[in-house]
């Protein structure tokens, strides 16, 4: 039996960025060092003979970037997905139905690409089950007692006997699912299996895991670090950087330009919070400064953009097993003033590292005209970091 995996990717996780202010879906967020669609295909690719990725096609080749095939299994061009869920699996059925006779699959599995630990033999018991049944899916009973609310009173207790989380991957019989989701442009079915029961076939429930989860609230990351992170040890960065000003140059702060009346004088853009940050990232690392890495005597390096050195020290923070855990900058000058701009920088910040901008800090002060900043005659940067590495 062809084993297919259809591995979910185009979802926007409002509910994940509405608490955390994330630029980045969560399915792409760094866990372990990977991100964290790739943690689900590790552990969908060794069951399958395809994987097939649904999502926006540069964000899931970058991520799945490296991701090795074992023998027998071929990993299918990414396709487009669509508005919603039921759309974005109906892609991936089309895109495997359209593979030669003989190559087409006979079951397929269904996978959120934001479920990142998925224990072997869940997936073994979802297969397994499928040679009895249309369908099949993981789930776990539901422990807590559950109340219905309406208006912010209770209604009701509802009887928990029988009732079960609902997990993924789900399993199908291929011909089958891929007929009943052309025959349901018009469903709003929030699961696969919802189509099977809605017409009549029987779908089994196999003991899922709690370590099987769905990366919906910040919560959720920290849980799932734990789970899949090496023993992670804590190391601080601090860095100081400062620019004289200069005519004629914009001022570069955080990755931002900031209205003033002159720039910052420097090899590159002058990126006095960047730069610090960086130094701070590579001394947590002891990975030397910034000049190791970027050294203002080569040319390539004359007014370039400071952004690309800071996402190098955030590729050196995953590419060692790590993660940051926050960054606190603070901006020394008497103007301009950096309120008005600190949450545009932070944001800036966090984009260029991947992290969520809740780990982000930016803030300022004055030395009280005293000093050379006092003189105005340039700005300076404190910069801490705390990151985690095996």
């Amino acid at each position: 039996m062809r084993v297919a995996a259809i591995l979910l990717a185009a979802g926007q996780g409002r509910r994940f960025s509405a608490q955390t202010a994330s630029p980045v879906a969560k399915q792409y967020l760094t866990l372990g060092g990977r991100p964290v669609i790739r943690h689900a295909a590790d552990a969908l690719i060794p069951h399958v003979q395809i994987l097939q990725p649904v999502g926006e096609r540069a964000s899931l080749d970058e991520a799945l970037s490296g991701l090795r095939a074992p023998s027998g299994c071929t990993i299918a061009p990414c396709v487009p997905g669509g508005e919603t869920r039921q759309d974005s699996v109906r892609a991936g059925l089309e895109a495997l139905d359209r593979l030669p006779e003989g190559e087409k699959p006979d079951l397929v599995l269904i996978h959120d690409g934001a479920r990142p630990y998925v224990p072997a033999e869940v997936t073994r018991a979802v297969i397994d089950a499928l040679s009895a049944h249309g369908g099949a899916i993981p789930g776990v009973p539901v422990a807590d007692t559950i109340k219905r609310v309406r208006d912010g009173v209770i209604t009701d207790t509802v009887p928990r006997t029988d009732l079960y989380r609902a997990q993924t991957p789900q399993g199908f019989r291929f011909g089958l699912l891929r007929d009943l989701h052309r025959g349901a442009a018009a469903s709003d079915a929030t699961d696969d299996a919802a189509l099977l029961e809605t017409a009549g076939h029987h779908v089994a429930m196999v003991a899922g895991s709690e370590d099987n989860i769905k990366l919906t609230y910040k919560e959720d990351l920290v849980r799932l670090e734990r789970l899949i992170g090496p023993t992670l040890l804590p190391r601080t960065g601090l860095g100081y950087d400062v620019h004289a000003f200069a005519e004629g140059r914009p001022l570069i702060l955080c990755g931002i330009t900031v209205p003033h009346t002159r720039g910052l004088a420097g090899h590159s853009d002058a990126d006095v919070g960047i730069h610090a940050l960086c130094d701070a990232i590579y001394g947590a690392l002891a990975e030397g400064d910034i000049g190791r890495h970027f050294p203002p005597s080569q040319n390539e390096w004359k007014d370039a953009d400071s952004a690309r050195f800071l996402v190098h020290a955030g590729e050196r923070i995953r590419a060692r097993g790590g993660m940051l855990i926050n960054a606190d900058l603070t901006l020394i000058c008497e103007r301009p003033k950096i309120g008005p701009h600190a949450q545009a920088m932070r944001e800036r910040l966090a984009d260029l590292l991947q992290v969520g901008v809740d780990r982000i800090s930016v803030k300022a002060t004055t030395s009280e005209r005293l000093g050379f900043t006092g003189r105005e005659e340039g700005i300076a940067c404190t910069a801490a970091v705390s990151v985690l590495v095996p």
